[in-house]
């Protein structure tokens, strides 16, 4: 089957509310995900490869500063494997809704493979030099700008709309206990033997995930519609995207979340070395707060009943409003408890915007959607690196905890009111009934009883 022209399709077909499970799962079906064979094997799969990345990212940093001795190149490193994806972002959605997402991911897996493999050769034989280094996380950013959106997309192949949602949050459960562990364990070899291990498991973690990916039944998994090449199809991906409330209002708020509030490491740089003076000791702590956090929401989020945009603008504000008290915390143990809020209320709109994304989008789009999202995701991360780390440096920690958190406090108010204002909806304040006692419910009609 293909897919031509999503134009005539009604963007209010699918809006919110979007009833993902008809009732709430049942503690058994936390990781119901799991029951797909194909999905299992993705997990395993993925396990490797995310605890691997986590522990590359750190070991390539480290190794062009001791070639080169300049903080900058760090950053140009950074700068290499992530630009891609702003780039190449849409013309990778477009990949991933014309070819089969299968085999695009162990293409793309394997090419990091490759090339990690050969980075760590060149390091450990003391033979590797920062061209090269920055030439294999060039290709490696390429790579992964292509795998990104396939891989958002492949997701439904494997576990159906029905279970999107459990993956998803499975799915970033993963990605914390990477970042828990990865950064710990590649530190641990970095002062032991040196970046070049830390390089080359990743090459094998990665080598695991293909084996994953081969290892599936091709024959189970869910085949999307393939749209056949045409001109316009980006545009189509943009407009489509735009008349869709429940894809258009949770990138916008992505936007305002990526560029201020998914930089909490230079956040914990600064208020470790100057507002607490813990050291790395406290940047370590404040790091296992904010990821134990995640992990705790990721495990509540996959019980929600049904996705609904108010969930989402919830979430941001109750996100930033988390993140400023960080910034005007009184007492030591009020910051250390607002960190764990954050993790929490990041992860419960991280999980909810993209699965409502995917939910709302067209099987034969989706892959190029997707791309925006991450286009978003990537770029506001990117950006916000930048400011977040001039306020913190010129302004001081607390300062940037403030802007941090205000700026999506503001922008989730801003969205609940415009959002508000058209479908009609206000408070309801009930003192009768203590587990409801705020909602959102529709306004009264003119001349209706109140």
């Amino acid at each position: 089957m293909t897919v031509t022209n999503l134009s005539g399709i009604d963007p209010e077909a699918v809006t919110q509310p979007i009833p993902v499970l008809t009732q709430a799962p049942r503690w058994r079906d936390t990781f119901i995900a799991l029951r797909a064979y194909n999905y299992r094997w993705y997990v395993i799969g993925q396990l490797f490869a995310n605890i691997g990345g986590w522990m590359q990212r750190v070991a390539i940093d480290w190794l062009v500063l001791e070639l080169t001795g300049n903080v900058a190149l760090v950053g140009l490193t950074v700068t290499l494997q992530f630009a891609p994806s702003l780039l190449i972002g849409p013309w990778a959605g477009v990949i991933s809704d014309r070819y089969n997402r299968h085999r695009t991911l162990i293409l793309t897996q394997t090419t990091g493979t490759v090339f990690n493999g050969l980075l760590a050769v060149l390091v450990l034989t003391g033979t590797a030099q920062a061209w090269m280094v920055f030439l294999v996380a060039t290709i490696t950013g390429c790579s992964m700008a292509i795998d990104s959106p396939s891989r958002s997309a492949f997701v439904t192949e494997m576990v159906g709309s029905h279970r999107l949602r459990n993956a998803i949050t499975l799915n970033a459960t993963i990605f914390h206990l990477g970042g828990l562990l990865g950064p710990a364990i590649s530190g641990l070899l970095i002062a032991v033997v040196g970046s070049g291990w830390s390089i080359a498991i990743n090459s094998g973690t990665s080598a695991i995930a293909v084996l994953a990916l081969a290892l599936m039944r091709t024959h189970e998994l869910g085949r999307s519609p393939r749209v056949q090449a045409a001109k316009g199809q980006i545009r189509e991906a943009l407009n489509y995207a735009i008349r869709k409330p429940t894809i258009f209002w949770p990138i916008v708020l992505m936007v305002f979340v990526a560029t201020f509030g998914m930089n909490l490491p230079v956040l914990f740089t600064a208020s470790a070395n100057s507002t607490y003076h813990t050291g790395a000791g406290g940047y370590g702590l404040y790091s296992s707060l904010a990821a134990a956090g995640a992990l705790a929401g990721a495990l509540l989020t996959a019980r929600r009943k049904r996705l609904r945009l108010r969930s989402i603008v919830i979430a941001v504000v109750i996100y930033g409003a988390v993140t400023a008290l960080a910034g005007v915390a009184p007492f030591y143990v009020v910051f250390l408890g607002a960190l764990m809020g954050i993790g929490i209320s990041r992860i419960a709109f991280a999980t909810a915007a993209e699965s409502l994304t995917q939910l709302s989008t067209n099987l034969g789009i989706r892959g190029r959607i997707m791309s925006f999202y991450i286009m978003v995701n990537v770029g506001g991360q990117a950006a916000g690196g930048l400011i977040i780390g001039w306020i913190a440096q010129n302004l001081g920690a607390q300062t940037a905890f403030l802007v941090s958190g205000g700026v999506p406090l503001i922008a989730g108010l801003v969205v609940g009111v415009l959002l508000a204002r058209r479908h009609q909806l206000t408070l309801q304040v009930n003192l009768r009934r203590p587990r409801h006692f705020v909602q959102i419910v529709k306004r009264p009609r003119m001349g209706s009883v109140l």
